[in-house]
């Protein structure tokens, strides 16, 4: 056996090794045996160079050094999650699906809703090639360096895996791991780490991948995708588990099969109490679609799919004092009121402040200042006050009085009728609304302007250079190096981000615009059916309530943002600077118009294209999908194992109904 066939020999050993102990929970070699292979493999891969390989277990132990965390786009958005609290809330989603599906034969997995940092992670021919957080969901930080030392993710794939595939999961930190942790951080006279989802999250972001390896973190994995789903023969979610067993992955031995509502709520009653024996922290349970042809059929919404939905456990309360109600003015001017209260630890972290909504909140529990108060944190982020002890309250207290003019420019505040919310009208002149106006439309999601943070235009808009985003393609460098914390490189990084985003795409540039309740989806409708600005500035009300999904509200919210004066003298501005104010005409060339004015729908298991395929293919030949059998609807393309949309087709008489290939030759 020659050196290179040696080290080859010593890279599976340790791996099978790896896997046993971390992965399978039982150990095939002493850990002292373990660490004298790999000092080993390590001095002979120092000798020989030339035998590098990426995967190799010594990348395990870290060592590099990674300054600043790339941004990388998800190949597949990381979506949240709708969440559930009760029976009622299952059954609602239960009708809404078996409705899009057309059928209540639907069965469902269980899985435990793990508590940690989400991450996504690319194998490439049975190689971990790339690893990156959840961030926004469409894009996060590469954090692989990392992830390579966590003993749980393979690097390389064992079985019959997928030639190329993205996995997710949630870094952990176990409980008795995260213990340990803190008694060596007290003993060296360090404050203790709050809670192990904040560590293993922070975990992920550490400079120096020793640091990271050195902390005894874990991988869970729930969901694989992959990119030809035709070569593989995985059908539903349950089965996907047990594939991703198969590669190597860790996957823990609690996700169960159910065919009914009732199953999930005894799967949830039951880890609702076991939850405190498991070795990790967990916060609910996740029901997914089982069928995986069924998930493709119900698609997503803007913010989550339709096919999983998060059942949270009872959030734990806790009892501590209003100490007093501040009040926050947000981008769009709404007002939120904010309980100031007596330091408090929930879950995991000290709570000073608490979410009260609005007024009518603040009536509806009679909050009043000194009052002892109940506090949980459910499915926010942010905790919530839910009710008052007035058995504790003192005599002398007095009702509270909402707030009547704006905390920051003094102007008065006004609620118009229906909404929950008070605002303030002065959105020219107030400064959280200028600022956050300005933060919102240099953000990812928006014109995603490099070099550009929130804090920089708080600093820009006081010292007076900025205050409106148009007034950004009007900075010079000159001015922005003397401000301070900037230095000649970051002062040329924010003009030259600038600069960038005037090529950023009009749906970008509108929901960019900052229009209330225009969110990046609505914003990509409004582009692509009015083409430029100019047309939907020009547009009643009337007419915008007829492109699909823009209802009253968004309607008059748009009518409302183009006939204020200013607003038009800031795109008049924008449009001067070159910012992409209408569809780039190339960009959208379509490949034809023969399916103009037809609508389609499919159903059934696609195998020449996925769902996302053919709704390109119907767009870029001037056609629309729709998401029902009905009067509507043109043609219905039908794969395998059609079921009920393509009984109600037949039965309605004037659907269209097309294989895939006669689809596919339809198109041409």
């Amino acid at each position: 056996m020659n050196s290179q066939e040696y080290i080859q020999q010593l890279r599976e050993e340790l791996r099978q090794h790896n896997h046993n102990y971390y992965v399978l929970d039982n150990a095939s070699i002493s850990d002292y045996d373990f660490d004298m292979k790999l000092k080993e493999l390590q001095v002979l891969e120092a000798k020989y160079t030339e035998f590098y390989d990426e995967s190799s277990p010594t990348l395990r132990v870290g060592g590099g050094i990674t300054k600043k965390f790339e941004t990388i786009k998800h190949r597949y958005r990381m979506y949240s999650l709708d969440n559930s609290y009760s029976k009622e809330d299952l059954l609602d989603w239960e009708t809404r699906i078996q409705k899009i599906l057309d059928s209540d034969d639907i069965s469902y997995t269980c899985e435990l809703k793990y508590d940690g940092a989400s991450i996504n992670i690319t194998y490439t021919n049975g190689k971990l090639v790339r690893a990156v957080t959840r961030g926004d969901g469409f894009e996060g930080d590469d954090v692989t360096t990392n992830i390579k030392t966590i003993k749980s993710v393979p690097l390389q794939l064992q079985g019959n895996y997928p030639k190329d595939f993205d996995i997710r999961g949630e870094i952990m930190l176990p409980i008795a791991g995260f213990h340990k942790m803190n008694e060596v951080r007290v003993a060296n006279g360090e404050d203790p780490y709050m809670n192990p989802r904040n560590t293993a999250s922070g975990s992920l972001k550490l400079q120096d991948s020793a640091e990271t390896a050195s902390r005894p973190l874990e991988c869970y994995l729930y969901n694989l995708k992959i990119k030809d789903k035709g070569n593989t023969d995985i059908e539903t979610q349950f089965g996907s588990l047990q594939k991703a067993r198969n590669y190597g992955f860790k996957v823990p031995d609690h996700a169960k099969e159910v065919t009914s509502i009732e199953g999930i709520l005894d799967y949830v009653n039951h880890w609702e109490t076991a939850r405190h024996e498991l070795p990790f922290e967990i916060d609910g349970v996740v029901i997914k679609v089982n069928d995986l042809f069924q998930q493709e059929e119900l698609g997503y919404t803007a913010k989550a799919p339709r096919w999983a939905m998060a059942y949270k456990f009872k959030a734990e309360q806790v009892s501590t004092i209003l100490e007093s109600i501040s009040y926050q003015v947000g981008r769009t001017g709404a007002i939120t009121p904010v309980a100031n209260l007596s330091p408090i630890l929930l879950a995991g972290t000290t709570v000073r402040r608490a979410s009260l909504h609005n007024a009518d909140q603040i009536e509806k529990l009679d909050i009043r200042i000194n009052d002892a108060v109940y506090v949980e944190k459910g499915g926010e982020i942010i905790p919530k006050i839910v009710g008052v002890d007035t058995t504790k309250r003192d005599e002398n207290s007095v009702v509270t009085a909402y707030a009547t003019h704006c905390p920051e420019c003094e102007t008065e505040l006004v609620r118009t009728e229906g909404d929950a919310k008070h605002y303030c009208p002065n959105e020219f002149g107030c400064a959280p609304q200028v600022v956050g106006r300005i933060q919102h439309y240099i953000s990812r999601k928006s014109l995603d302007i490099e070099g550009l943070g929130g804090e920089t235009v708080a600093l820009l808009y006081k010292e007076g250079l900025v205050s409106t985003y148009a007034d950004l393609y009007d900075l010079k460098f000159e001015q922005i190096i003397p401000l301070e914390r900037m230095a000649e490189k970051s002062a040329q990084n924010l003009i030259d981000g600038v600069l960038a985003s005037k090529n950023a795409p009009f749906e970008k540039v509108l929901f960019g615009l900052g229009i209330r309740f225009v969110g990046a989806t609505v914003a990509k409708k409004l582009a692509k059916h009015y083409k430029n600005v100019w047309d939907l500035a020009n547009a009643t009300q009337e007419e915008l309530e007829q492109v699909d999904e823009i209802g009253v509200r968004i309607a008059e919210s748009v009518v409302a943002f183009f006939i204020d004066v200013k607003n038009l003298q800031v795109l008049e501005r924008l449009q001067v600077a070159g910012i992409q104010l209408a569809i780039n005409e190339d960009d959208q060339q379509l490949s034809s118009t023969v399916l103009e004015g037809k609508s389609f729908l499919f159903t059934g298991k696609l195998t020449q294209f996925t769902r996302d395929d053919a709704k390109e293919m119907v767009e870029q030949n001037a056609g629309k999908t729709i998401s029902g059998v009905s009067k509507k609807l043109d043609y219905l393309v039908v794969g395998e194992k059609a079921g009920s949309k393509l009984k109600k087709a037949e039965a309605l008489g004037t659907v269209t109904i097309l294989t895939e290939t006669e689809f596919l030759e339809l198109i041409g």
